[in-house]
């Protein structure tokens, strides 16, 4: 596995932070890390006011910037990412990409049906508008399987059996 990271890449609302944490439920060696969590912890501010501030150039530049700390400094690590996370240019340096592959209307379904759905939407700068949001996935769709080590998609089970599969593909 390289650096024995698992970075888990994919569209945004498709369960990266969940399998991650339910991968290191099972694999207790490894633990989980959110590059989003990453870039407000450095910058103490909220993704949303980022990208309403600063912009997405902006915040692309921290993406990049927590990647090469990433692949200098952490080992054993699942790293759950931004939807965007797929551009840096370092990504295979810090791990095995795994791409968490959903259709567009099981992701809206998955994050409308959570019990937080409204902190879930606002969370997200880029889904608040659906029509767009549609356009973003079917842009970024093939370019997540280029990158990819692994394709998973995640909507043809439960996170249990998802994780159970992903560590022995990975070993």
């Amino acid at each position: 596995m390289g650096k024995r990271n698992i970075v888990l890449i994919g569209f945004m609302g498709v369960g990266k932070g969940a399998l991650a944490r339910e991968i290191v439920r099972h694999e207790p060696a490894l633990y989980a890390l959110d590059t989003d969590d990453m870039i407000e912890s450095l910058t103490n501010t909220k993704i949303k006011k980022i990208f309403a501030t600063a912009g997405e150039a902006a915040f692309r530049a921290l993406e990049q910037k927590t990647a090469d700390w990433l692949a200098e400094n952490v080992t054993n690590a699942v790293i759950s990412t931004g939807g965007g996370f797929y551009k840096v240019d370092n990504l295979k340096a810090i791990g095995t990409v795994v791409y968490l592959q959903a259709d567009f209307n099981w992701i809206v379904e998955r994050i409308l049906g959570a019990h937080n759905a409204k902190k879930k939407l606002k969370k997200r700068p880029l889904f608040q508008d659906l029509e767009k949001a549609k356009k973003l996935f079917d842009e970024r769709y093939e370019a997540y399987e280029k990158v990819a080590d692994i394709v998973v998609d995640v909507s043809k089970g439960d996170l249990e059996t998802i994780a159970e599969e992903l560590l022995k593909e990975v070993r």
